[in-house]
């Protein structure tokens, strides 16, 4: 089957197949087709090897996140060295206060006051002083 792969757990472990990983997405519960002691998540989809990273949900927990390609709205036309803006990474989940740290050409990285589940590369990530939006970019990858 044309995209199919392996759902593996944290270690590698093959524990079974999928008919491609555009049928799934970080944090996703339902719908693995697997069988287990305890709740699987997507915990990471890697498009060069076609798997599907099933393990717990303490698992989706990240402290922070890289972001490429900012659209800043805020003042100055880029962000500064160093803010605390609060960051949204689902459309569906509050904004969290995070540290942003802009290391130019429109890069940044982001550390949650607390871990966010569901940080999943290429989503975005969206930036605010309260109400404002101040820009946004791409999740490269979380940390």
């Amino acid at each position: 089957m044309p995209g199919s792969g392996d759902i593996v757990d944290l270690d590698g472990k093959v524990l079974g197949r999928h008919g491609g990983i555009i049928n799934f997405t970080v944090g996703q519960r339902r719908g693995l087709g697997i069988a287990a002691a305890h709740p699987l998540y997507v915990i990471k989809l890697d498009p060069q090897t076609r798997q599907v990273v099933a393990g717990p949900k303490q698992a989706l927990q990240k402290h922070g996140l890289k972001v490429t390609r900012i659209n800043w709205l805020g003042d100055g036309g880029e962000p500064p060295a160093l803010s605390r803006p609060v960051v949204k990474i689902r459309s569906t989940t509050a904004a969290e206060p995070g540290l942003l740290r802009y290391a130019g050409n429109g890069h940044c990285e982001v550390t949650f006051e607390a871990p966010q589940s569901g940080v999943a590369p290429g989503q975005a990530a969206v930036f605010y002083d309260g109400e404002r939006v101040l820009g946004g970019g791409w999740i490269e990858r979380d940390d």
